[in-house]
């Protein structure tokens, strides 16, 4: 896949953002890093989400939302957002789904996206799978690596021809890739201890229902920063990596 891209231009991801309370945030900071220029789509102010990906722009990671992949009602620009999807993903662009975005993703190539049978909210550490080891961003990470989670929704069944590439024991389906340069993941790399603060607001019940506190949670976001920072920047770098080379 070639796009349509001028020759010595920055290299640009579009970002659709789906909710006020998640931008890209660390990612974006990551690939800033490595010269990657981060356009954002606010659709969730209002912003058209366009048809197919722009000629101007290099690849496409969808961002998460308090909406279900399917709430057309309470997201009137999903339908939309999951026609770009397709169309970036059979296009062979570089694509990340992020929690909504990869349930989007899968909604979008054939999957089957639905409740969760137990919601994940909190820090959970992912088992790898064999295939990861051969992956171009998951084999840069250790098994039983940290991350965020804060989803009740849950990618059930992955499109035909994902090669599934992490798992918990509640949520099977924890990432997976399409081709060769797209990946729908079911976690929160790009927030951070504030970010998911925000989430919580007056409602401690999602995090009760997992058997946690919120402070307790909030405590070992901090507590594991680092460690979730030194393995998720490198994932952040290889997909630019897959985006730049995709030129």
């Amino acid at each position: 896949m070639t796009t349509g891209t001028t020759p010595g231009a920055p290299v640009r991801l579009l970002a659709v953002q789906n909710d006020p309370t998640d931008p890209p945030a660390l990612l974006g900071r990551w690939w800033a890093e490595v010269g990657v220029e981060v356009v954002v789509v606010r659709a969730d102010a209002g912003e058209p989400v366009p048809a197919t990906l722009p000629g101007d722009v290099d690849g496409l990671v969808v961002l998460g939302g308090e909406m279900a992949a399917w709430e057309d009602h309470r997201a009137p620009w999903l339908p939309a957002l999951r026609d770009l999807v397709a169309s970036a993903v059979d296009a062979g662009a570089p694509v990340l789904g992020v929690c909504l975005g990869g349930q989007v993703m899968t909604l979008a190539c054939g999957g089957v996206v639905d409740r969760a049978p137990m919601s994940e909210v909190g820090v959970y550490e992912l088992d790898l799978t064999a295939a990861a080891s051969d992956d171009r961003l998951f084999s840069l990470l250790p098994d039983k690596v940290p991350v965020a989670q804060y989803h009740g929704d849950a990618m059930l069944v992955a499109p035909e021809g994902a090669v599934l590439l992490a798992t918990t024991p509640d949520c099977p389906i924890q990432a997976y890739r399409l081709g060769d340069r797209a990946w729908a993941v079911q976690f929160h790399p790009e927030v951070d201890a504030d970010i998911l603060g925000t989430w919580f607001g007056d409602d401690p019940a999602p995090v009760e229902k997992c058997g946690r506190t919120t402070t307790a949670v909030l405590d070992e976001m901090v507590e594991r920063a680092e460690e979730m920072r030194d393995a998720w920047r490198p994932f952040a770098h290889a997909f630019a990596d897959v985006v730049r080379s995709a030129r």
